[in-house]
């Protein structure tokens, strides 16, 4: 599967060289993407447990050690799109942990009508 935007979770990994877990994380959910042929969310949530649906147009987050990525996975054209990337204070202070102001983001940032 192509990995859109892969260029956040790289920045995340430099920003946090010394953190091996969150870098061999980072490796890690780049790989599956890349490397899966998911065709459904199901086999998604299968293959990583960690991938928390929240929104109907499959968008998920992913917990990647003490950080969350938003990554909205389009299975139609084979392609992930990395949407944001932060640690769990940010993602508290951006999306409140509430799916009212996440589909919010998503509507303002055009990811979802």
């Amino acid at each position: 599967m192509k990995l859109l935007r892969k260029d956040k979770l790289l920045k995340l990994k430099r920003k946090n060289q010394g953190n091996l877990k969150l870098t061999k994380a980072i490796d890690k959910l780049i790989e599956d993407i890349e490397s899966s042929e998911w065709k459904d969310k199901l086999e998604l949530i299968e293959s990583r447990p960690d991938a928390d649906r929240v929104h109907s147009d499959d968008i998920f987050f992913f917990d990647i050690n003490i950080h969350r990525t938003l990554t909205l996975v389009v299975f139609n054209e084979e392609c992930a799109e990395i949407l944001w990337v932060g640690n769990h204070n940010e993602y508290d202070s951006t999306f409140k942990g509430n799916k009212k102001t996440i589909e919010t983001w998503l509507r303002n940032h055009g990811k979802i009508k």
